[in-house]
């Protein structure tokens, strides 16, 4: 976020009414700015540092994937236009299915240093003794 939120959008960020961002305007408990036609703008680190959600991690990418596990490539089984590619990345080992033409294209092979980028729409979490 780097552009200057309206006081409803504030409000929306922040789960609170925009009557209460007025308010702590007017009490100093909130920065704001004015644009040109004089309406109240809330700049990004205001949001943050009244926001009570704790800060995600940044990638330092402009890639959507935010998970990120660095390793090296353990194995390459090519089979036809498919390829599995698995991954060391400390003590996990992650397995891709990819095109045979990516694994041509990015030279990859056994000792190769690769990151594999996780997105996934459905992640589980197990804990340990949960195992019914």
């Amino acid at each position: 976020m780097t552009t200057p939120l309206t006081i409803g959008e504030a409000a929306t960020a922040l789960g609170v009414s925009a009557d209460t961002l007025r308010r702590w305007d007017r009490d100093g408990r909130l920065r704001t700015v004015r644009d040109g036609r004089n309406r109240r703008l809330v700049p990004p680190d205001e949001i943050e540092r009244l926001s009570s959600r704790p800060r995600r991690h940044e990638t330092g990418t402009p890639l959507s994937a935010r998970n990120r596990f660095p390793g090296v490539v353990r194995s390459v089984e090519v089979d036809g236009v498919m390829a599995l590619v698995e991954i060391e990345a400390g003590p996990f080992l992650v397995t891709a299915a990819v095109t045979r033409d990516s694994v041509e294209e990015m030279g990859l092979a056994p000792g190769v240093v690769a990151t594999a980028r996780v997105k996934a729409t459905s992640v589980m979490v197990e804990r340990e003794g949960d195992l019914g």
